[in-house]
Formats: structure tokens, sequence, C-alpha cells
């Protein structure tokens, strides 16, 4: 009986350090509200019908025969997986953008800083029960892909890293919300800002890739192919890093100027992963200065 009381403390105290009293709060509030149903519900809904009408136009498209080409099993996975990014890039900030600021407009804020909890004990409770309830979702449309395992063509170590990158890029992005809800008073100023930043992200880092690479090419010098350093504007792009997960020769084509013949040179690494090495060191980055906008400073 003592050993049975002993452990029954000892997972008390592991549950205690693992789930603060933040984090118990901030679960049951976002997973227990009819809300967070029909959010799943909707979000899947959405996800089923793009991946059954892209295997129904494929079927069209291939004159309707019997055969499934593993070639248009890929192409179904890389539309799936680009709309899942889109649907990611579109939730994430709004689920993060106001965890703070809302806290501040409700004037609970100041109540929930007396707590003997840590602002990082705050703050990353609020980032990890956002993100959690985009992590169920994100999980639970893992039987949609495996519609594509049915006809070949997707290897399961693909999706496994697919899905690692949808929890990085999640992580990313309710970094950048979390900062500038802590930044901002309003929640209508910090979503605005957030998606602001998220569309930079994912549009204005192409944008500056593609007048990058034009500037390149007009330069007399640039007539064959070379290795150069303007692939790394584009490993700042999500989209560009999640096709290099699905396609690794577009890393080796980002760094040549001249698209027209192979380069002589390999990348230094996949885009992926300096896109994950960019954004890991940016998100520490934002998670830090969010930490220390929370408590209010005394000016000396």
């Amino acid at each position: 009986m003592k050993e049975q009381a002993a452990m029954r403390k000892q997972d008390i105290n592991w549950r205690n350090k693992l789930i603060n009293p933040v984090l118990n709060k901030e679960f049951k509030l976002r997973m227990r509200t009819p809300r967070a149903m029909w959010t799943l519900f909707f979000y899947l809904f959405a996800i089923g019908l793009m991946a059954l009408s892209a295997i129904y136009l494929t079927e069209i498209n291939s004159g309707g025969g019997q055969s499934f080409n593993p070639e248009e099993s890929k192409v179904l996975f890389y539309f799936l997986s680009m709309a899942q990014l889109g649907l990611i890039a579109f939730m994430a900030p709004g689920l993060t953008a106001g965890v703070i600021s809302g806290e501040r407009e409700k004037q609970t804020l100041n109540l929930l800083l007396t707590t003997q909890q840590s602002s990082a004990t705050i703050v990353l409770s609020k980032l990890v029960s956002s993100l959690s309830f985009m992590v169920l979702i994100v999980v639970s449309t893992i039987p949609v892909y495996s519609m594509m395992f049915l006809y070949g063509g997707i290897s399961p170590s693909q999706l496994i890293l697919v899905f690692l990158f949808y929890l990085f890029i999640m992580f990313v992005l309710g970094s950048f919300g979390i900062l500038f809800s802590s930044l901002f008073k309003r929640t209508m100023i910090s979503v605005i800002v957030t998606y602001g930043v998220t569309l930079f992200i994912f549009g204005g880092t192409a944008l500056l890739f593609f007048v990058v690479v034009n500037m390149v090419e007009q330069n007399p010098y640039s007539n064959t192919a070379s290795y150069s350093w303007v692939g790394h504007f584009i490993a700042w792009n999500p989209v560009a890093a999640l096709y290099s997960i699905l396609d690794p020769s577009i890393s080796e084509q980002a760094f040549t100027v001249n698209m027209g013949s192979p380069s002589t040179k390999h990348a230094p690494m996949a885009l992926w992963q300096e896109f994950m090495i960019i954004y890991t060191v940016l998100s520490v980055i934002a998670l830090w200065v969010g930490i220390r906008s929370l408590r209010p400073r005394l000016k000396l």
C-alpha cells in the first residue's frame, strides 16, 4: 500500500510539472467547447472534399481508366500537402495572436501575473494550448492522406517529414503570434500584424526571390548556369521548403541562376533544412521578446 501511494504521489508530481494550472485551464477551455468540435468537423470536411474532388478530376482527365497512375497519386499528395499548409497558415496566427492581448483586454492578465507562474511558463503554456488544437486537427487528417498509399508513389518517410514540417510551421507562426500579442494591447492590431507577417513569409519572400533572380539573370556575366547565393532567399519561404521535401531536386534548381542548364555544384543543404535553421532562431528570439514584454517594467 505504501508503494502504491508513493507511486501515485510521484505521478501527481510529474503531472504538475508537465501540466501547470495555466495549461490545464487553457486545455479545458479550448477542447471542451462545441466550437472546437465544429471547427474540427469543417476542417476535415474541407480537406476530404478537396481530396475527393482532386481524385475525381484526375480520373476524368485520365480517361476514366481502371488503374491509377502512381505519378497522379504523387501530384495529388503534393496538392493536399500544399492545401493543408495554406489552412495552417490561415488558422495558426488567429489562434495565437490574441492569447495575451485578450487577457489584457479582459483585465485578467494582472491577476495571472500575480500567481506563482513565471512569465516563461505563462507564455509557453499559452503557446502550447493554442497550438494543441491545431495539432489535433492536423493529426486527424492522416486517414485522408492514407488514400494516397492505395495507389503508390508516396513513401512513409515523406509523409512523416511533411507532418513534422507542419508542426514546425505551427510553432513558427505561433511564436510570432505570441510576440505581437505581448507587444500590442489590442487584439485586433495583434491579429492584423501577425497575418501581415505571415503574408510576407509566404508571399513576400517568394516575390523577393524572383526579383533578385531577375536582377542576376540581367547581369551580362551570368549567361551560363552557376551556383549562386540567390537560393538562400527562397529558403525563407515555407512553400518552397515544403516542396523541397516532396521533390528534393528543387533545392538544386533554387541555386541555379540560369534554369536552362544544370548547375555543376550542389546546394549547401536542402531548402527545408535551411528554412528550419533560420526560423528556429527567429522563433526563439520572438518567444524571448514576448516573455520579456509580458510583465511591466519600472522606468528608472
